[in-house]
């Protein structure tokens, strides 16, 4: 993709507003034109329609970006490791699993952020666990839940609780806060110049509540594929429903022996059933989805 070379590119020299005046040139993409250019990237490597769906979503690379100000790192920097999410989700893409780019990108975008601030930060090392890394990220909102925004040390009760919902250990929640709340840069620190207010970098931190993807519709498209879930269903049976269900659609899925044990049939045979339910399900939401205009003719 050595097309890549001539994207925009944030600088501290040429200003943030520049840049995002700059990226909302390029025009959004409607579904049959991202489909098309999808495959002939797919089929073809076809460099330049792989660039078009690239500078296409730079302006949700830069929005989600924006949600991660609170971690005292160049913002220009931050933006570039999202548009680096942003050409591995292009070139790993599928058009015809049924959903848009953007919604497939928000992920890797995420990811690359998230890798470079744990790479830059000096309080979380490359070897960090991935429940560690789940605390780095989520602390702040577990505090918030629970009520718990005092400074300084957290009381006991909001360390258990905390340490719990996110699987980690009372010790590392304790020294998390502790190092969140007062070392290489800290989040409580007060931005902004006298007489804009009194603002905290906290207070940037992404907000897993905010919709960031408003601009192209991320929450409708999730809306309409829940709905196209809930109509395909109808093409399963009762069992297979509920065998699906069980295992791939519930948060504590049912064991193989259980559901045998349930229906009287071998574990073998529960598989194959599972198997075939899923793959008429799909089959059944992409024809829902192109009769809705959700997805192109192949």
């Amino acid at each position: 993709m050595s097309t890549y070379a001539n994207l925009p590119a944030p600088s501290p020299e040429q200003g943030l507003n520049r840049y995002l005046q700059e990226i909302r040139r390029f025009p959004m993409l409607e579904p049959e034109e991202e489909y098309m250019l999808a495959k002939r990237w797919v089929e073809q490597e076809d460099t330049e329609a792989a660039h078009k769906m690239v500078t296409s979503h730079l302006r949700l690379a830069a929005k989600i970006a924006m949600g991660y100000r609170g971690y005292g790192l160049p913002q220009a920097e931050v933006i570039s490791e999202a548009n680096v999410g942003l050409m591995q989700a292009v070139k790993r893409f599928d058009p015809e699993k049924g959903f848009r780019l953007a919604t497939y990108a928000m992920w890797w975008i995420r990811a690359a952020i998230q890798e470079y601030i744990l790479r830059s930060w000096s309080l979380v090392k490359l070897g960090t666990t991935s429940a560690q890394k789940k605390l780095f990220f989520n602390l702040r909102k577990a505090k918030a839940r629970i009520g718990a925004l005092e400074d300084g040390d957290l009381r006991p009760e909001n360390v258990q609780r905390i340490a719990h919902d996110l699987g980690v250990t009372e010790d590392e929640v304790v020294s998390m806060n502790r190092r969140l709340s007062g070392g290489d840069a800290s989040l409580n620190a007060t931005v902004g110049q006298e007489g804009e207010g009194t603002m905290q970098w906290q207070d940037w931190l992404e907000d897993e509540s905010a919709t960031h993807a408003d601009d192209f519709a991320e929450r409708d498209e999730l809306d309409a594929r829940r709905e196209l879930l809930a109509e395909a269903m109808d093409v399963l049976n009762e069992r297979e429903r509920d065998i699906l269900t069980q295992r791939r659609l519930s948060e504590e899925t049912i064991t193989l022996e259980d559901l045998s044990e349930v229906y009287d049939v071998s574990r073998e045979r529960i598989r194959q059933i599972e198997v075939r339910a899923f793959e008429k399900l799909q089959k059944r939401m992409t024809e829902l989805a192109r009769q809705k205009g959700l997805l192109t003719p192949a």
